[in-house]
């Protein structure tokens, strides 16, 4: 398979020189193996998700440690996440960096052991699925809606799979197998209808009493299925800008999915036509575009700083980024045609913050047009070299 050089490997590489142990979380197929094996060849590789290997290791850890006394990479950490105590103690004593690297594509059984154990040992990191800059050669000349589509795991770029049934594939093998292991699902059918309808609430803020109602389960049971959703790298929730404005403020996150071919597919469209006339086709660009910037601040591993603004009177800019004192407000639009009124939020939240308020930029599926008063209108395909 193709291998994509991946934009974390730098930050990676230099964490290693640095911490004795790194850890690379993020969703299933998005590349962890891929990249590790990779950047850390000439280390032993382990894999716990076969079941052969997890009951040898878990029968005896010490003569499993004692194999590999220089180091090892481990993958799929979480399935005996016992582990890592003993690293803690060999570190400890050792002292060596980058002995350990890790992975895991579950949150929820993985950094609670991790930030109880190795603490200040431990480098993390999220490997989400390619950035635009990453594939930037197969998606030169690319039709946008077939680049949604397709999504962006390496497996379907690469392997230029059928993206429909592809994920098709992903959410059955996966995402169902890792919901079950989380937590005691007792009602698959009604977790499927939810996780679709939140597929169809992509880029729209979060309403929990909505979800249960149209589900007919409890708020408490939809804020647990969304906090698995989150631990297993489906969906990402984009918090609310507070500042010295809050009370006008929405409080709510709104929903995204970490791949938008994943929340494509769960909306039910299987082609470029069907998505050219989907109302959520909008919606769809615009969770595409925010994790572009999510991915640039993953891989460089800082955490997401990113916000959206929307006040009680309707006004709304689709992302926010802050820097310093300063804040740039990024406006999202599918459409290829330039309208002056996609600046009418960008020119809000600049009669707000005056002085503050830098760098605003508009993106769309249309020509790059360069600066207009104080926004910046470029193509999101530019978003491969300006992040």
């Amino acid at each position: 398979m193709l291998y994509f050089k991946r934009d974390i490997e730098k930050s990676l590489l230099t964490a290693s020189k640095s911490y004795p142990v790194v850890v690379v979380t993020g969703p299933r197929q998005s590349g962890k193996t891929t990249l590790v094996k990779h950047l850390f060849k000439d280390m032993p590789y382990v894999n716990l998700e076969f079941p052969d290997v997890s009951e040898i290791i878990q029968s005896d850890p010490k003569a499993f440690f004692n194999k590999y006394k220089d180091g090892v990479i481990i993958d799929e950490i979480q399935r005996i996440p016992e582990l890592i105590r003993y690293i803690q103690g060999i570190v400890d004593e050792k002292k060596k960096k980058g002995m350990f690297i890790l992975t895991g594509s579950n949150q929820f059984l993985l950094l609670s052991k991790i930030t109880q154990s190795l603490a200040g040992r431990v480098a993390m990191f999220k490997l989400l699925p390619l950035s635009l800059h990453e594939m930037n050669k197969q998606i030169t000349g690319s039709n946008t809606g077939s680049i949604i589509l397709n999504g962006f795991y390496p497996a379907v770029i690469s392997e230029k799979l059928p993206p429909y049934m592809t994920y098709q594939n992903y959410y059955d093998t996966y995402i169902e197998r890792d919901v079950r292991e989380i937590s005691n699902l007792k009602n698959l059918s009604d977790f499927r209808k939810f996780v679709r309808l939140c597929a169809g609430r992509t880029a729209q803020i979060l309403n929990a009493n909505a979800l249960s109602n149209d589900i007919g389960i409890s708020v408490h049971t939809v804020k647990a299925w969304l906090s698995i959703l989150e631990a297993s790298f489906i969906i990402f929730m984009l918090p609310p800008w507070y500042d010295n404005i809050r009370k006008r403020l929405i409080k709510s996150p709104k929903i995204f999915f970490y791949d938008v071919g994943m929340a494509a597919y769960l909306l039910g469209i299987e082609n470029i036509m069907q998505l050219s006339r989907d109302p959520l086709r909008g919606a769809l660009f615009e969770n595409m575009v925010i994790m572009e910037f999510i991915k640039s601040r993953f891989n460089k591993g800082l955490d997401s700083r990113y916000h959206f603004f929307r006040d009680n009177h309707g006004n709304e800019i689709d992302l926010i980024e802050p820097s310093g004192n300063n804040i740039s407000g990024i406006e999202i639009k599918a459409a290829q045609t330039f309208n002056k009124d996609f600046l009418k939020g960008l020119n809000y939240l600049k009669n707000i913050y005056l002085e503050r308020c830098k760098n605003n930029m508009l993106i769309y599926d249309g020509e790059n047009i360069g600066k207009i008063n104080h926004v910046e209108v470029i193509n999101f395909r530019n978003l491969a070299y300006e992040l």
